[in-house]
């Protein structure tokens, strides 16, 4: 999750300036906010995430430590494969997170039955991935979501409308979730050819190839 700083700085008149940070992630927020001290020209310095929950420097040190354990920095990749004649969808994600110091990659799928179009796999394929996160334990963070499917995200944001019944059904099912988890989504729509390990991934789940495997990045 990334952090913004805001503090007053002191000038020779004695007047007060409030002054404020770009987005930065968690651990140079703390070295800035510590350099910022340092100076003994600032007050009032307070660390705000991107729900606008706020902290002080001790608060802030005390929660990245604790963060530090748990999966973070979470990125996620998703698609979905559909075969009109079986009805049948094939479920592609792949999450990249921190944990402790190291990077994992998560490569997920999963056959779903019954659906009735592409973009209800898709929205499908999205449900899935929320629900990985949930495994893992991931809530109250930042999650950035990446698909080629553009009429989703769109949706999603609020940006267009959803007209049909079923979609919307899906739509509130994953607003539920992402409630629940208490995450805050960001949407980006990608090339497919960004988005090929997610689409093999469907892929291979509608071939019957059942995949999870969670691998550290080196």
């Amino acid at each position: 999750m990334k952090y913004r700083l805001e503090w007053n700085y002191k000038v020779k008149s004695n007047e007060k300036v409030q002054c404020s940070s770009e987005w930065v992630l968690g651990e140079l927020a703390v070295q800035m906010a510590e350099e910022l001290e340092g100076t003994g020209k600032i007050t009032d310095l307070y660390f705000y995430d991107e729900k606008g929950t706020s902290w002080i420097l001790k608060e802030m040190k005390k929660l990245l430590t604790e963060i530090e354990e748990d999966p973070h920095d979470i990125t996620v990749f998703f698609d979905g494969g559909f075969h009109k004649d079986t009805n049948q969808a094939g479920l592609g994600a792949v999450i990249f997170f921190k944990q402790g110091k190291k990077k994992y990659r998560i490569r997920a799928n999963e056959r779903f039955d019954e659906l009735e179009s592409n973009n209800e796999a898709e929205y499908a394929a999205f449900y899935f991935a929320l629900n990985i996160l949930e495994d893992l334990g991931v809530t109250h963070l930042t999650c950035e979501f990446k698909g080629d499917s553009q009429g989703v995200l769109k949706q999603l944001e609020g940006e267009w409308p959803c007209y049909e019944e079923t979609l919307n059904r899906w739509l509130d099912r994953i607003e539920e979730k992402l409630k629940m988890l208490d995450l805050l989504p960001k949407y980006s729509v990608i090339p497919r050819k960004d988005n090929k390990e997610a689409d093999k991934l469907a892929t291979q789940a509608l071939e019957g190839k059942e995949i999870f495997a969670k691998t550290l990045i080196l």
